[in-house]
């Protein structure tokens, strides 16, 4: 059933579930081809829990493969090809990610549809109240994994962008992300606006961020279902998104630079919301 939100009324729709069958391509890394590569035990695992077993894994050879016994073991039971290899292999396809002795070989993520969120939004299956990053205009895939992986530890429910102007879910972003882009579902949405009045109909309260804004993101409530919008970096939030905010809150600035990176930024916004929530509950 839709959340109440407070305040006026809005009727709900429902729609039928489903996910974006467009995969993104995988990014040329030296891994097989049409796979990406996913690195880290927390990843692998995100990915063996979403049921989704990679075609190939690579474990460094030695010690990891006593450590790893149990993600090997549940790769291999779901079909997997395991491949020991020298740390050195493992090194240079990862560069500077750390891969923990694991890296595994599996089909491009897939974006979740506009449908889905609303299928999720109707029939709500978690105790507390939704929390949702709306992403619009951030491009820059290192910015996208590290929004993620923030999201993710705060607890969010899901991830909304665009389709246009906005970072893929490539082989990059699952790096930086460290197994969220596995675990947090990414609702691609047509129409940014449209999208946010919708959301206001199951209840969700749409809190944009802005710098000229008068209210400190400090003074804010989260205490209800609530969207987290996070603009651009430099160009903030475009226009129609602003104008479908039900607020704008900002960060205190105290010293000279004027703004924070994206990620950066959201990370603080996110855990302020899982700060009131457990104050509230405590």
């Amino acid at each position: 059933m839709a959340v109440e939100r407070k305040g006026k009324q809005r009727n709900t729709g429902r729609r039928d579930s489903g996910k974006t069958t467009t995969r993104r391509r995988a990014e040329p890394s030296g891994t097989p081809g049409g796979l990406e590569a996913v690195f880290g035990v927390h990843a692998v695992r995100a990915l063996l829990e979403r049921g989704e077993t990679p075609q190939v894994v690579w474990i460094q050879q030695g010690e990891a493969q006593q450590r790893l016994a149990g993600l090997i073991d549940a790769a291999q039971g779901g079909g997997a090809r395991i491949e020991p290899r020298p740390r050195d292999d493992l090194d240079r396809l990862a560069r500077e990610v750390a891969h923990q002795g694991i890296i595994a070989f599996a089909a491009p993520l897939a974006f979740e549809s506009e449908a889905a969120l609303w299928f999720k939004l109707e029939a709500w299956p978690h105790p507390t109240p939704p929390l949702l990053l709306v992403l619009d205009g951030v491009t820059d895939v290192h910015n996208f994994g590290a929004c993620l992986r923030s999201a993710d530890a705060a607890g969010v429910h899901g991830v909304i962008v665009t389709k246009d102007k906005a970072a893929p879910l490539n082989a990059t972003v699952r790096k930086v992300a460290c197994g969220a882009a596995e675990s947090l579902p990414v609702y691609q949405v047509t129409n940014l606006a449209r999208a946010l009045a919708r959301l206001k109909e199951y209840g969700v309260w749409i809190t944009g961020t802005a710098g000229e804004a008068d209210t400190l993101l400090f003074d804010a409530d989260f205490s209800q279902p609530c969207a987290i919008v996070m603009g651009a970096e430099g160009k903030g939030m475009r226009r129609l998104t602003r104008e479908a905010c039900d607020s704008l809150v900002k960060l205190p600035m105290a010293g000279s630079v004027s703004s924070l990176n994206v990620s950066v930024a959201t990370g603080i916004c996110l855990f302020e919301v899982v700060r009131q929530r457990r104050d509230s509950n405590a």
